[in-house]
């Protein structure tokens, strides 16, 4: 059992790291291996809805999207970390889970365990975490919840290691994601199948 940690800030080791941090560490203690993958600090382009990426698993954009894409299909779960600017995700997380929620698609996410968190320093953190959280939503993901919502305040990694309340939120969070991992696997050993997809119907407002 596997679990990718993306760290959508643009400083490698602030307050997001220290989140996603506490969360690996617990992880570790339940079994589950866990990785950090960092974003970058370099501009990520948006999505331009080319359709390039269309069955084909990976972005027309050759850059930390199509890296991360590769690593996706080998890992069971997700937790998503974003810093809050103007109360929202980070322009370079948007970006980035954009294209490869797009990109990857159900192929690699439907059916595995996902969580988000928002790291501030004062407020915005459930507007972000609300955002995040629709990338799951839409991919038919189960969204891992915790003792509270997934939040840590500090204006950097060592005041967030000061944020009892966040990191035990942290915490439980991991637990329950090494659960719903442990579960998934004793339903798999066990033969239980996956629901199969829907085919949707595509529809508007106008037809």
């Amino acid at each position: 059992m596997r679990v990718l940690l993306v760290n959508g800030s643009p400083h490698k080791n602030g307050t997001t790291m220290a989140a996603l941090s506490e969360i690996a560490s617990e992880l570790s203690l339940e079994g589950v291996e866990a990785e950090i993958f960092w974003i970058g600090a370099q501009p990520i382009r948006g999505c331009m809805g080319c359709g390039k990426c269309g069955g084909n698993s990976k972005c027309a954009f050759e850059d930390s999207v199509n890296e991360f894409i590769s690593k996706a299909a080998d890992f069971d779960g997700f937790v998503f970390g974003t810093p809050v600017h103007y109360a929202a995700a980070s322009g370079q997380l948007t970006s980035f889970m954009d294209r490869a929620f797009y990109a990857g698609g159900k192929d690699i996410f439907r059916l595995k365990p996902a969580a988000a968190i928002a790291v501030a320093r004062r407020g915005g953190c459930t507007g972000a975490f609300d955002q995040l959280n629709k990338y799951f939503a839409i991919t038919e993901m189960p969204i891992v919840s915790s003792v509270y919502w997934n939040m840590v305040f500090g204006s950097n990694g060592d005041q967030a290691k000061m944020d009892k309340e966040g990191m035990d939120t942290m915490k439980a969070l991991a637990r329950n994601m090494a659960y719903l991992l442990k579960l998934r696997k004793a339903g798999d050993e066990a033969g239980l199948k996956p629901p199969k997809p829907i085919k949707k119907e595509f529809t508007n407002f106008i037809r």
